[in-house]
């Protein structure tokens, strides 16, 4: 029996990076001997063990053969047969199709550590098309390793790979876990553009896909379209370190843009309900989290009234703040301004121009909140009064804390 340390961990140890987790291949073992070794078995499709100690995860070498579409589409064969170099073979990226042994020797059999000193993306082999999930971590990965190119005959498979209708079969689960790493990776603006370069975007979030060549307004982004708008905002939030919820809200907050009649551009009229719904369906498709639903669905909404806050009445900014909850939800509410302090920053040519502050709202928060609520409602006679009296309490607070009368 013998074990080598393979893919991610040897990959980034050759980048000078730090390995968060190491996955290691068993060569020559059958399941009944990593079971008397002490090994708890973990995988359901294929033979995985937990290492009795480190619990770290330890994979049969297999080979694995197409019998369906999709990504579940395959058979795996593992025995003590299967060489390390059948294993490897596998694999998606030549980068991650290096194993290194016991005493240090890397086994390369197809060139991934000619590719890493190149900074290439590049598939191993003809399998590639096999798998649609392969397309998502090649834009993934771009995203994480911004400094790599991909190599031309591999963006040409994909291509195929979605032409072919191979890509139609991803499952949303599958698509979701990968959009969400791509989006918390450093560039996540190249993740939607590789997407969008082959062909795949157009297949899994074609309201996205949309965006790319719509002209902006010429107010806001001077000789700029949509797509662009929105890659410079999903980096603004990757750059500012922002959770998964603000990310994928900041790459669907302007997805009605794709949807205006030609007549209206490129002001966008009524983009934001058009928006909202399409976020709507697309977080139904993918099946996205309540939390990132929930926010995206709110940033779509108010965007552009946050950026208006400033010529905003009070009145108004106070009744902004209770239609978003932001009293029972305040933390989201801050993830409301972070979202669009992105969409704000997100622009060609406004190096110069005053960028909303998210102060006001949260001031006029802070202010509102002051307010006893309990103490109005037990004083009002008539409980169908209770809002209107609670919003115009609120409104003299901010009033006063902020000194606007407006």
């Amino acid at each position: 029996m013998q074990i080598f340390t393979v893919g991610g961990a040897v990959r980034d140890e050759l980048l000078g990076l730090p390995v968060q987790d190491r996955d290691f291949v068993v060569v020559g073992a059958s399941p009944d001997e990593m079971l008397a070794r002490g090994f708890r078995p973990v995988g359901k499709d294929f033979p995985v063990f937990l290492h009795p100690r480190t619990h770290e995860e330890y994979a049969l070498a297999r080979t694995e053969r197409k019998a369906g579409h999709g990504y579940k589409g395959f058979t795996f064969h593992a025995a003590p047969d299967v060489t390390l170099e059948e294993d490897l073979a596998r694999r998606d990226l030549t980068i991650n199709a290096i194993a290194r042994a016991d005493d240090g020797s890397l086994i390369d059999p197809f060139r991934g550590v000619t590719d890493i000193e190149a900074r290439v993306l590049r598939h191993v082999g003809p399998a590639f098309v096999e798998d649609p999930v392969r397309i998502l971590r090649v834009a993934r990965f771009a995203a994480r390793f911004a400094e790599f190119s991909i190599a031309p005959e591999t963006l040409n498979l994909m291509r195929r790979m979605v032409e072919s209708g191979e890509v139609d079969h991803l499952v949303a689960e599958r698509v979701w876990q990968e959009l969400a790493k791509g989006l918390m990776e450093k560039s996540p603006s190249r993740m939607i553009r590789v997407l969008h370069e082959c062909g795949a975007l157009a297949r899994i979030i074609p309201a996205l896909d949309r965006l790319f060549g719509v002209p902006q307004r010429a107010d806001y982004h001077p000789e700029i379209d949509t797509g662009i708008h929105v890659m410079l905002a999903l980096d603004r939030s990757a750059l500012e370190g922002f959770t998964l919820p603000v990310r994928f809200s900041v790459l669907l907050h302007d997805l009605g843009k794709g949807l205006t009649d030609a007549s209206d551009l490129p002001r966008h009229p009524g983009h934001e309900a058009r928006s909202v719904r399409l976020v709507e369906e697309v977080c139904a498709y993918l099946k996205a989290p309540a939390e990132c639903r929930d926010l995206a669905l709110l940033v779509a909404r108010y965007h552009g009234d946050i950026r208006r806050g400033p010529e905003m009445r009070t009145s108004t900014i106070v009744r902004l703040l209770e239609r978003t909850d932001a009293f029972r939800r305040p933390q989201r509410f801050r993830q409301l301004l972070e979202a669009c302090d992105c969409d704000f920053h997100g622009r060609l040519g406004w190096e110069d121009k005053p960028i909303p502050s998210p102060d006001l709202f949260l001031q006029a928060l802070e202010a509102a909140k002051s307010v006893d609520a309990g103490a109005i409602a037990s004083s009002c006679g008539n409980k169908a009064d209770i809002p209107e009296r609670l919003h115009t309490a609120r409104v003299a607070a901010v009033e006063e804390k902020l000194d606007r009368r407006r």
